[in-house]
């Protein structure tokens, strides 16, 4: 299943899947504002899509306890393997996204979900565009993560969330703080349009989400606390 090899944000190797997305630019984003966390040690920590487990690793090397989650049975296998290969204790659980962690509380949920506009009204059920095509509107599983993640905090827990601009941020933070958390962007980048966006410019341009000719896409890191 695994030929390909990658790398962490701390430089450790990762096996990859075919299929299962791979480190990008909003998963090391993601990674720098979790090592700026206070993250005490045995702190529970949730990672909602793990993929690789790139972020789930990340948060076990800090001393936390991690629970990981993926739909996809290449991505759970994945992690598996890189937690077994990094030396670090992770759960693996595979599920959709927040369902398999129901009943549990955690301190910190770590989550680079799929958040790309896609022409597609419904997000696909399988293949690799199941990691990143999120409905026209980028949203359809931004939607449910602010729904639902703060019935999965401790006290004083923390979401910790990486989206493009393109699918709304204001919606995000309205959709947060409407389910109790108190919401804010936390850090903001320009990143170059990758493979997926320089392929869909035309309908992003038809759409208004992008100008004629933009070619970076705004990522943000949106913290979301529960008092």
């Amino acid at each position: 299943m695994t030929h390909l090899l990658g790398v962490d944000r701390g430089g450790a190797a990762l096996v990859l899947a075919p299929g299962v997305y791979a480190p990008q630019s909003d998963t090391f984003l993601l990674a720098d504002a979790l090592g700026r966390e206070p993250l005490r040690p045995g702190a529970e920590v949730l990672d909602v899509g793990t993929g690789t487990g790139a972020l789930a690793l990340t948060a076990a090397r800090r001393g936390a306890r991690v629970t990981a989650v993926d739909s996809s049975w290449r991505a759970v296998a994945a992690t598996r393997l890189n937690a077994v290969l990094a030396r670090r204790r992770v759960r693996v659980l595979h599920g959709d996204l927040l369902d398999p962690a129901m009943g549990r509380r955690f301190d910190l949920i770590v989550c680079n979900p799929p958040y790309v506009p896609a022409p597609h009204a419904r997000p696909p059920r399988r293949g690799a565009a199941v990691a990143w095509d999120a409905g026209h509107d980028g949203r359809a599983v931004l939607d449910r993560i602010c729904d639902g993640a703060a019935e999965l905090l401790n006290p004083s827990g923390a979401l910790l969330m990486v989206h493009s601009a393109l699918s709304g941020v204001g919606a995000t933070l309205e959709r947060l703080q409407g389910a109790g958390l108190d919401a804010a962007v936390v850090e903001r980048r320009l990143v170059p349009f990758g493979p997926v966006l320089r392929s869909r410019r035309k309908w992003l341009e038809r759409r208004g989400l992008i100008a004629p000719g933009e070619d970076k896409e705004e990522l943000v890191i949106i913290r979301a606390d529960r008092a």
